[in-house]
């Protein structure tokens, strides 16, 4: 068998080829490895518009934060720390160890941090986006 190497002319296409083979594996080894997503959605209450939000996953006793986006006209309000404690809400009830999430220097590292998370891992790398931090917050199960 000759293999290639090629870049993918529509790469948001290329994922699910790409990721089915190590999801397969993934299922057979450990099981489970779907993930459950938890979704989370601002709107002015007028317009089904989406104007900001907070997206997740939870897996294997983890709940992954990947997106919190508040309306910028709106922050200060305490919409990003209901999306958080909502969040917390259901990464407890699905049985979830920890949250975790990654924030660049220029976003939230202070917000994420008055809401019990802390830095476990950085990436360093050139001003104003770096540094990347990567956050956790513990969970009880009580």
């Amino acid at each position: 068998m000759t293999l290639l190497i090629e870049q993918a002319e529509r790469p948001d296409d290329a994922y699910m080829p790409i990721w089915a083979p190590l999801l397969k594996f993934n299922q057979e080894t450990v099981g489970d490895a779907q993930g459950l997503p938890f979704a989370l959605i601002v709107r002015d209450g007028t317009s089904p518009e989406v104007l900001g939000g907070l997206w997740a996953l939870s897996l294997w006793g983890s709940f992954y934060i990947g997106l919190v986006v508040t309306p910028e006209d709106a922050r200060g309000q305490g919409l990003g720390s209901d999306m958080l404690a909502r969040a917390e809400a259901e990464a407890r009830a699905r049985g979830c160890r920890q949250m975790w999430l990654d924030t660049y220097a220029f976003q939230a590292r202070a917000f994420y941090e008055r809401h019990g998370f802390s830095v476990f891992g950085q990436i360093d790398g050139p001003a104003p986006m770096f540094p990347r931090w990567f956050m956790q917050k513990a969970l009880s199960l009580t």
